[in-house]
């Protein structure tokens, strides 16, 4: 149980597809800029985890959704943690751009 837990497959397309299917909700990468530059998924915002202290500025509701991704799910997962721990209710780790099929964006 743990072992699958640990080892869950992310499914990143699903989760985009939920994100986009709610109202509201902001799509949120986390990467550097210049690993958003190179290519992300369209209409996300970035604010690399370095940077999160801005939330604020750019998602001031704290019950908005977020979805939050990076390029392998690590990162996304640290800042999933921290988005919940600054009070916001919604935040979902969506994992990883590198398990993404869709249409990425320059």
């Amino acid at each position: 149980m743990i072992f699958s837990a640990l080892f869950k497959k992310s499914d990143t397309d699903g989760e985009v597809a939920r994100c986009r299917g709610t109202a509201g909700s902001v799509l949120l990468d986390v990467r550097t800029p210049a690993e958003y530059a190179q290519g992300h998924i369209e209409g996300a915002i970035n604010l690399p985890l370095d940077a999160l202290e801005d939330i604020e500025n750019a998602v001031p509701d704290k019950d908005t959704p977020v979805f939050v991704y990076c390029h392998s799910g690590a990162r996304s997962g640290r800042a999933a943690a921290y988005l919940k721990g600054r009070g916001y209710a919604a935040v979902r780790n969506i994992g990883g751009i590198m398990s993404y099929h869709g249409k990425v964006v320059k």
